[in-house]
């Protein structure tokens, strides 16, 4: 592996690539047996596999998003019917996006990745290799992750493809700068849940709620029995309760109307956005099944399929 790049492109990784991988190994190794061992039964750490997908504009490659691949350590090689069908998928929703190159968790490139490497550059003729490593190392301020390239080097008289290693920078959207702040500011509380900047100032929001639900409830029932004659009547404090109700209509004017009705029907959009892209996905899985059984069938009776 030679030390640096000699291509000239310059990298742009988006924090949503290192999340995915991070996620992907996470759940690998939670999912071992037992579940608190960090490495499977060789003594090494689980490695995950995957595919980078973005944008190249000239000599500009931007990586901004990734997904799982299964991969077969027997063969080293990856699922490539799997990788064909999310390919397929991710165009239709990205049609500007296509597979860079793929990803992997380690401490360094293994002789093995190169087979993996070479797979797929029918697929991309230059594809990129994102590493992370999944080492905690309280003393390093990078971040852990090193994009290679690779090229074709003489060594030792015999021509041979090894990696090299390329810069990147992290670039950033507002909404990928919003969730990473989120999980940035992650730390355990006291009672052992999760406690961000977000879960307190929403657990203030909902204190502050009950407090002046609990305290209008003692109002009201103090009204209730002044009502039945049950305690005496006192005039000073049925001024004050007045003074409090007549504040309660002051943000019932149009426009909050309007913003509260707009957040609403976003809220409701996002929901029936969801649940449309699941039978979307449910719908297509049963068409597909369908065409198959339907074209057996059509084979076996002699006519033809049209669907």
């Amino acid at each position: 592996m030679a030390s640096s790049s000699s291509s000239g492109l310059t990298f742009k990784l988006h924090p949503l690539v290192i999340v995915n991988i991070s996620d992907h190994c996470t759940r690998v190794k939670s999912q071992m047996s037992p579940p608190s061992s960090a490495t499977n039964n060789n003594g090494t750490r689980p490695r995950v596999y995957g595919c980078v997908i973005g944008i190249q504009r000239g000599r500009t490659v931007e990586i901004f998003n990734s997904f799982e691949l299964l991969y077969d350590s027997s063969t080293h090689t990856l699922d490539r019917a799997f990788l064909e069908k999310k390919q397929e998928l991710y165009k239709k929703v990205f049609p500007h996006f296509y597979i860079l190159g793929w990803y992997s968790t380690g401490t360094d490139a293994e002789e093995s990745d190169m087979h993996i490497h070479k797979a797929l550059m029918d697929i991309n003729e230059s594809p990129v290799y994102v590493l992370l490593n999944p080492a905690i190392n309280h003393a390093q301020k990078d971040v852990p992750v090193t994009i290679y390239e690779s090229e074709m080097h003489v060594i030792d008289g015999i021509p041979q493809l090894i990696f090299v290693r390329s810069s990147y920078t992290i670039e950033t959207v507002e909404a990928e700068r919003i969730s990473v702040d989120h999980v940035a500011h992650l730390k355990p509380s006291d009672g052992g849940s999760a406690a961000t900047q977000l879960a307190a100032h929403l657990t203030g929001m909902h204190s502050a709620i009950k407090m002046l639900n609990s305290r209008i409830r003692v109002l009201h029932h103090y009204l209730l029995a002044m009502q039945k004659g049950d305690i005496p009547c006192e005039n000073s404090l049925l001024r004050q309760v007045s003074s409090l109700l007549r504040r309660l209509p002051a943000i019932e004017s149009e426009k909050f109307q309007d913003d509260f009705l707009m957040e609403y029907n976003d809220t409701l959009l996002i929901a029936y956005l969801a649940m449309f892209t699941n039978c979307a996905s449910t719908m297509n899985e049963l068409v597909d099944k369908f065409n198959i059984a339907y074209d057996r069938h059509c084979r076996k009776g002699g006519r033809t399929a049209f669907i």
